[in-house]
């Protein structure tokens, strides 16, 4: 473990611990699960809840990682890489108690046009860059079990995950790509989420402002 993720380890630890207001867990699981049953019910088509799931995400990541940056004291990533630590150490600790298991994969061969930013290193470098995130628990899912319309219909019950994320990353002038790559809920061995930074975002100056 290197010197940086012993670093975020530590002070997700510290967030978790000073966190007052806990939420009861099984009461969290039970009203999320309450919430899908309703948009399943309210749209009767599975795609639709995914992106209804995933806009309420967003919604909440744009807000959340106001609370984070405040109570962290983060400072700016280096490169996506370090972006996809922080999430899994940091942020997922902060707020659910839980630490994701991270894996990194390289941005594609740089072509002659991005060699320039590859070269200038950093964030720029890392478009087309993505990490998975490995959920070895989750507490979205805890006590559930998806029936068969569900999985047919293409479910990903914790797909709010996906919009938290970018709706999070996107305040930090990111631009990203999240979605599930598996989900025990559905049969497979593990629930994984893939980010991918799709472009860095210039800051915007607000409209009156110089």
């Amino acid at each position: 473990m290197s010197a940086n993720t012993k670093q975020f380890k530590s002070i997700g630890d510290d967030l978790w611990k000073s966190r007052n207001e806990k939420i009861n867990a099984e009461l969290f699981t039970l009203t999320y699960g309450a919430l899908v049953i309703q948009l399943i019910q309210d749209y009767e088509d599975y795609s639709e809840v995914n992106k209804q799931l995933e806009k309420m995400g967003y919604n909440i990541g744009t807000r959340l990682i106001e609370d984070f940056l405040a109570r962290s004291n983060m400072g700016r990533c280096s490169d996506f890489k370090e972006v996809g630590e922080v999430i899994a150490k940091v942020g997922f600790k902060a707020f659910l108690n839980i630490s994701p298991t991270v894996t990194h994969n390289p941005a594609p061969q740089a072509t002659n046009a991005t060699a320039g930013a590859s070269a200038a290193g950093g964030l720029a470098a890392s478009v087309g860059s993505s990490f998975n995130l490995i959920l070895d628990e989750n507490p979205l899912a805890e006590f559930v079990e998806l029936p068969d319309e569900a999985l047919e219909g293409g479910l990903w019950f914790s797909n709010v995950y996906c919009g938290v994320l970018r709706g999070a990353l996107e305040m930090v002038q990111m631009q990203v790509e999240a979605t599930f790559v598996s989900d025990v809920l559905r049969g497979d061995e593990t629930t994984e989420i893939r980010v991918k930074l799709v472009k860095y975002l210039e800051e915007e100056v607000p409209v009156g402002d110089d």
